[in-house]
């Protein structure tokens, strides 16, 4: 009978962790943050703020969450899986999902603990400093710009030469007809 319902518990742990796995594996960076002391509205208010920016914020059991990470073959994230976790999921870039964490926290008791990014992982000071670069939209706007320069001042350059052509030939044309 005990065996009975020790396969039960197993069964209901393994099942558990497959679920984490599934959850980890649909998102691409993870940010783990403590978020005790917060309300069920704040809680509320910040899930609602995080899919603004594409990810999701999920409370966790620190344990299964080690064996989840440890069976996606994800770098170790165990020193940030500890106390109360949650970790945002963000499907795209997570900059943005740090940094509406971090705003967030000027207002209510969440912090963020760190990290994984790709296969980076980033402690809190480096998760903040992370979250004030420019996004990836924000650099590939900036390198089609410079790109952009080289290009847009030859086009005034090429248009200036016909222009001016065509202003001296019309100032020539009036002085004949002046004179």
């Amino acid at each position: 009978m005990n065996t009975e319902y020790e396969t039960r518990v197993n069964e209901a742990k393994i099942n558990a962790v497959d679920a984490l796995k599934e959850m980890f594996s649909q998102a691409g960076d993870y940010v783990f943050t403590n978020y005790r002391g917060l309300t069920v509205d704040q809680i509320t208010r910040l899930r609602s703020k995080l899919r603004e920016n594409d990810a999701d914020f999920r409370v966790v059991k620190n344990r299964f969450a080690r064996i989840a990470f440890q069976q996606l073959e994800k770098p170790d994230v165990s020193d940030y899986l500890v106390g109360p976790t949650a970790v945002a999921l963000a499907q795209g870039d997570s900059a943005p999902v740090v940094k509406a964490i971090i705003d967030f926290a000027k207002e209510a008791p969440v912090e963020v603990k760190g990290a994984l990014v790709g296969d980076q992982v980033f402690d809190a000071g480096q998760a903040a400093a992370f979250s004030k670069l420019p996004t990836r939209d924000e650099l590939i706007a900036q390198l089609m710009s410079v790109m952009q320069a080289p290009l847009q001042n030859f086009v005034y350059a090429a248009n200036a030469v016909p222009t001016k052509l065509a202003r001296t030939l019309q100032a020539v044309a009036d002085q004949k007809a002046a004179g």
